[in-house]
């Protein structure tokens, strides 16, 4: 199986980073957000997936490797780095500048996403997700990098708000640009296949009301509405992320139920509702052994 960094080992290591965040930090339900300057960058990473998502404004020249292709950055470019991608990085000037953020699965969970930014490259792994820019386009991304920055160092209460919006006009400005030819080119089946899985479990999200439930809840309704058997889905998952259907699908409503829990007055029986559950003992058994309290206790602590 290929590595995986965590983003505990990226804090622990990167020059930048290190040491700046402490372990409480990176494991919030509202999830992690940072933006670095490239300047401090390695100029070589190892090829491994991450735990995160990465978007890079890379000012210089280099040689990508993602998933089972490699792309020689000659130009200037802004790439979107997908947590079940595995990619390396090999600078090839002396000159590396630019911006980089990184943020975890459950702060890109929270962004209102419309219809444009589901099908943005940070939520894609079956394609090439790097733009070249013109100096304008660098120029104006610039522009946005360097006010998250300087808003991220900040101590406005609403920050992470502001961080979302911001990733949020960065996916729009590049589904505005012409990508890559290399970006129709799709990586090998099984990361295709892992890909297509996890776009649409991201697609089930969010629920807007008590009416809603969920209309894919188990492995086998995945794998059908993927035209695949479920052992199939299951293998290539595990060999991919290194965890099988059910336990995607078991993370990802967790992390909604706890969205949920915290910032609606939903009962609980109504969350369990939209969340698939058949019965509230149901949910509240799942909830209790995977985070280790009820729902109810969850709520009344985090509020």
């Amino acid at each position: 199986m290929i590595p995986s960094e965590s983003i505990e080992h990226f804090y622990q290591t990167h020059p930048a980073a290190k040491g700046s965040v402490s372990p409480d930090k990176l494991s919030g339900d509202e999830g992690h957000f940072n933006v670095f300057s490239r300047v401090f960058c390695s100029k070589y990473t190892s090829y491994s997936r991450r735990d995160f998502y990465k978007i890079s404004l890379i000012i210089g020249k280099g040689r990508l490797s993602y998933g089972n292709h490699q792309i020689e950055i000659n130009q200037n470019a802004l790439v979107f780095f997908n947590r079940n991608v595995p990619y390396s990085w090999q600078a090839l000037s002396e000159e590396q500048t630019g911006y980089f953020c990184l943020f975890t699965d459950s702060f890109l969970s929270t962004i209102n996403r419309s219809r444009t930014v589901n099908d943005c490259p940070i939520l894609r792994s079956d394609s090439i997700p790097v733009y070249f820019v013109t100096q304008e386009q660098q120029d104006y991304l610039l522009g946005i990098f360097r006010k998250m920055y300087e808003d991220n160092e900040s101590s406005y209460i609403h920050k992470y708000d502001l961080m979302r919006n911001y990733v949020n006009v960065i996916a729009h400005e590049a589904m505005k640009m012409q990508p890559s030819e290399l970006n129709n080119a799709y990586v090998n089946g099984s990361e295709r296949l892992s890909s297509l899985f996890y776009e649409l479990l991201e697609r089930q999200f969010p629920i807007e009301s008590p009416e809603h439930k969920l209309k894919l809840k188990t492995a086998k309704d995945y794998a059908t509405k993927l035209g695949v058997h479920v052992n199939h889905l299951n293998r290539t998952l595990k060999e991919i992320t290194g965890k099988t259907t059910t336990e995607h699908i078991i993370e990802r409503i967790l992390a909604q139920s706890k969205i949920m829990l915290r910032h609606s007055n939903w009962s609980i029986a109504e969350i369990a509702f939209c969340l698939g559950f058949e019965y509230p003992a149901y949910f509240n058994n799942l909830f209790k052994k995977q985070i280790g309290v009820t729902p109810k206790s969850y709520r009344i602590h985090e509020r």
